[in-house]
């Protein structure tokens, strides 16, 4: 085999190598991704389906529920309310009327099944995509 053709196999190797880690690399990132999602749009049936997604708003005063270690609340954007259900301890920061969001997946029946939980950790802070999700429903749900 000449040079020249020794050459090209390994330049050829080398961009098939390169082209499989960038499809798994890339696989694996798609199958991390959770959107964030409103209340409003999940009511709206804008949820993905068969995918983890989160969903960030307040906890409705008075929705916290707990039975055991499963812990049952309601997730609004002041317009739309979800139902949340989830299995675990919930951080300390946790509480009804203070903002919240939650990954996992929607069931059938429309209540969401949280993987996670994750509590705003001061009292002036919210996600930005919250933030603006909350004054973006609060304007659509005024009109």
């Amino acid at each position: 085999m000449k040079p020249r053709h020794k050459r090209a196999l390994i330049i050829v190797g080398a961009l098939a190598t390169l082209a499989i880690a960038a499809v798994l690399i890339l696989n694996a990132l798609n199958s991390n991704i959770a959107l964030y999602v409103t209340p409003s749009e999940v009511a709206a049936g804008k949820a993905p389906k068969d995918q983890t997604f989160r969903i960030g708003g307040m906890v409705k005063d008075g929705s916290l529920k707990r039975d055991e270690l499963v812990v049952h609340f309601i997730i609004t954007d002041l317009v739309k309310e979800i139902p949340v259900s989830y299995k675990g301890i919930l951080p300390d920061l946790f509480k009804e009327g203070k903002g919240a969001v939650v990954q996992g997946r929607l069931n059938p029946d429309g209540q969401f099944i949280a993987s996670e939980v994750l509590a705003k950790h001061d009292e002036n802070y919210m996600p930005p995509e919250a933030k603006h999700a909350l004054e973006q429903a609060q304007k659509n749900g005024a009109k």
